[in-house]
């Protein structure tokens, strides 16, 4: 299998990015790569499993994000992976937070690539999809070009060839998981240094990217660029990705004919129990800076949660978009 161009993605985020939000999103970008929220490989050998791996086929080409440090276990998970039909694996190298610390996972790792190096290589022996790895540029007190050149030319020998490097280092000590997104400098010139020096390989950037002029930029240095908090506050920013990098003649979707392509899914989601506010969180910002937009999160908001049946939850969403369309 080819490995995929990441021209374009949408980040992996905890509590976010789950198949509620990427079934969404999918709504806005057929092509964008969306991945999901990390998953330890403890959670999967010794959790639910199917509720871990579980997507919906309408969300592809969507990635799975594992978190581990046991190179058998992530090489195990890998196959779960793949057998569930996701098109790659990423291995999550840049979450700063202590909880995943004091699990041995995330940024702490790009303290050992070559511990790195042997997670990837026997999930490299396990699966035939791509396996990617997702970093900081540097950590606390490994914070040069050359530290970071030498972790990516080892995990890279063990057959990693496309990393994506959030344009920040990680302060794993002193710094909360908000603050290590806000206060390290964006050093962008780092990863183009990277591409320039390493040609052979994928890089996509990561970090503080506000909107697709800027993505348009980046693209002048490396290969594909990764939008985070900003594709899930203002999903919207998603509307013309197709056209503007992947040559689609389609024509842009409209706001309220997302949220009624997005009904059946609530509607069929509420059939199976699920409760319609861990649907509709997803999609407040649909119409950010829009005229009735504070209504319409507002009302999501107050409603969703007093939602009980399965006709109301639909109803709910529904009264949004009809409110809105007579505006």
């Amino acid at each position: 299998m080819h490995e995929p161009l990441h021209t374009f993605c949408v980040a992996p985020m905890m509590d976010w990015t789950d198949r509620h939000c990427r079934y969404f999103l999918r709504l806005l970008s057929k092509n964008a790569i969306l991945y999901t929220e990390m998953v330890t490989s403890g959670a999967l050998i010794h959790g639910d499993k199917e509720r871990f791996l579980k997507f919906n086929a309408e969300e592809q080409p969507v990635a799975i994000q594992l978190g581990g440090s046991k190179p058998q276990e992530l090489s195990e998970c890998a196959k779960m992976a793949e057998d569930a039909g996701y098109i790659e694996i990423n291995l999550n190298v840049g979450c700063p937070s202590d909880r995943v610390q004091n699990g041995k996972m995330g940024a702490c790792l790009m303290a050992e690539s070559e511990l790195v190096a042997e997670c990837v290589a026997a999930m490299k022996n396990s699966v035939q999809i791509p396996i990617t790895v997702k970093s900081r540029v540097g950590i606390d007190n490994m914070d040069t070009y050359g530290e970071l050149a030498d972790f990516i030319s080892i995990v890279h020998s063990a057959g990693c060839s496309c990393f994506i490097l959030h344009a920040r280092i990680a302060v794993l000590k002193g710094l909360s998981p908000k603050q290590n997104r806000e206060i390290p400098p964006l050093n962008y010139q780092r990863v183009y240094e990277i591409k320039r020096n390493f040609p052979e390989l994928e890089i996509i950037i990561n970090g503080g990217i506000k909107n697709l002029a800027e993505a348009h930029e980046h693209l002048n240095h490396v290969d594909g660029v990764m939008l985070g908090r900003e594709a899930y506050q203002r999903p919207y920013v998603l509307s013309t990705v197709d056209q503007e990098f992947f040559h689609s003649q389609d024509p842009v979707p409209e706001r309220l004919n997302i949220l009624e392509h997005f009904l059946p899914y609530v509607d069929e989601e509420l059939r199976q129990g699920t409760a319609l506010r861990h649907i509709t969180r997803h999609i407040l910002g649909l119409f950010q800076s829009q005229p009735g937009g504070k209504k319409f999160r507002r009302y999501l908001s107050e409603n969703a949660v007093q939602t009980r049946s399965r006709l109301n939850g639909t109803q709910t969403c529904y009264a949004t978009s009809t409110t809105l369309s007579r505006k």
